[in-house]
């Protein structure tokens, strides 16, 4: 090594740096032997489905980009953020729902979605939406490791559940309404108090990684402008409503380090989503975006769900709208989302 010249040196060095750090990509991508999904429409990839309720997308258009070109419950023309994350982190390459009637056992023992369109942290929300609550969202979590113990054995099954990564994503269903307009900042309390009592919750039945998503600007939903009555060539994302999502995501990043200090082993990591959907509306030509302000599906002015059916026209270019539907993201806002919680937030839990 002494009599090494300076050149071979610095590549040996580089050589030793550049496979430790591929051996620390690794075992990060690595890490997770399953992934475990709660919230509402953003990732249910098809609980809906099984449920008497109007918060379904099973049929067409819904699904135009998903392999195979099929509906499956998602609010997207294709794959969900968790979809892509699952493939990331080399999982799978989709979250099937829980209720999906021919669930199979590697489907079980590599994880699935308990999230329900139309659901929030509120049982008020739940109640009118006639979803899955996230109580009972819990209650689908305690069946599940029942099976999953059947398949794997009791101990294989703890360790499945305690190395998962959880991810949970709801509250937009919340805070939807005018609450947001007359600053009920302490509504935002009482739904923190909930993320607290269901990451607790869900840390007492063995979850030891989550990930808690904070909200979108609401206001720069289509349906959200629409509600304002603004006219198609001065649709504007709304100020007030906006204000509140930040508000509420400031809170809740302040409070998950508290909440994991009282979690003896657990990792809770907060998930901004508003800051970059924020950089894609005022900056819509750097992810190849031409509309934003709009849904692909209709007008993208109020279509939704049923609104959104097999008779109504779409946008030709999918890709190029952020939003999907009236509410929801395109396929291609969320692997654009995903690769921003790859960079911010996987890093968390190596």
């Amino acid at each position: 090594m002494a009599n090494m010249k300076p050149s071979v040196v610095l590549v040996y060095i580089l050589t030793i740096l550049f496979n430790t750090g591929n051996a620390t990509r690794s075992r990060s991508f690595s890490k997770f032997p399953a992934i475990l999904v709660f919230g509402d429409s953003t990732v249910d990839s098809g609980n809906n489905n099984e449920i008497d309720t109007l918060f379904k997308a099973n049929f067409r258009p819904y699904g135009r980009r998903y392999p195979g070109h099929t509906p499956t419950g998602r609010f997207s023309d294709g794959r969900l953020i968790t979809d892509f994350l699952a493939s990331i982190l080399k999982i799978k390459n989709a979250v099937p729902p829980f209720l999906k009637p021919d669930l199979s056992d590697h489907e079980i023992a590599t994880g699935v979605s308990f999230a329900s369109s139309g659901s929030g942290y509120d049982n008020a929300t739940n109640d009118v939406f006639q979803v899955i609550s996230f109580p009972k969202q819990i209650d689908m979590f305690r069946n599940y490791t029942a099976r999953l113990r059947r398949i794997v054995g009791e101990q294989k099954a703890k360790k499945i559940i305690g190395a998962a990564l959880v991810v949970i994503s709801t509250g937009t269903n919340d805070i939807s309404t005018l609450r947001m307009d007359n600053n009920d900042t302490g509504y935002q309390d009482f739904l923190l108090n909930k993320v607290q009592f269901f990451t607790r919750q869900l840390y007492d039945l063995g979850c030891r990684s989550m990930i808690v998503a904070g909200l979108p600007p609401i206001g720069c939903l289509p349906i959200q402008m629409t509600t304002k009555q603004q006219p198609p060539s001065h649709r504007r994302c709304l100020h007030n409503q906006n204000l509140y999502s930040r508000s509420y995501n400031q809170k809740l990043a302040r409070m998950l380090p508290l909440v994991q200090a009282k979690l003896s082993g657990s990792k809770i990591a907060y998930a901004d989503i508003y800051e970059p959907l924020m950089d894609m509306i005022h900056h819509p030509q750097k992810y190849g975006f031409e509309e934003t302000n709009k849904g692909c599906c209709g007008t993208g002015f109020v279509e939704m769900g049923p609104l959104c059916n097999p008779t109504t026209p779409t946008c030709r270019h999918p890709s190029r709208c952020m939003f999907w539907d009236a509410v929801h993201p395109s396929q291609s806002t969320y692997r654009y989302l995903t690769k921003y919680v790859e960079k911010k937030v996987l890093p968390k839990f190596v």
